[in-house]
């Protein structure tokens, strides 16, 4: 019985050992030529100017929040739109309850001004 696992056990470990194998040719068979501009810190091409342990605004962190909140619920709409004549009138009230809850929450963070840049 267990000779019919062995194909399985075979296309494991030649995966594992093909995934090692390129994760660590570079380090293997790439040049080493460090100086000081390689091992110096890169920011989008520009010079390092603050540390960094510079504070980014709470308000960064919740647009982003938000973004990907909202992003995720027009994934959601996605299938929705695939089966649409499938579901027929029911799928469509479902939707347009969906969306009034978004509405109600967009509406929501609007007035709380989180959405506002100071």
């Amino acid at each position: 019985m267990l000779e019919q696992y062995l194909p399985i056990a075979i296309m494991i470990t030649l995966a594992v050992i093909f995934g090692i194998v390129l994760a660590n040719i570079n380090r293997w068979i790439g040049p080493r030529k460090p100086n000081e501009e390689k091992l110096s810190t890169y920011e989008s091409g520009m010079e390092p100017v603050k540390t960094a342990r510079e504070r980014f605004s709470v308000k960064f962190y919740l647009v982003a929040m938000l973004f990907i909140v909202f992003d995720i619920e027009i994934v959601f709409m996605y299938p929705w739109a695939v089966k649409f004549r499938e579901l027929g009138l029911f799928g469509f009230v479902e939707m347009i309850v969906f969306i009034l809850i978004l509405l109600v929450g967009f509406v929501y963070i609007w007035r709380k001004g989180a959405l506002k840049w100071d």
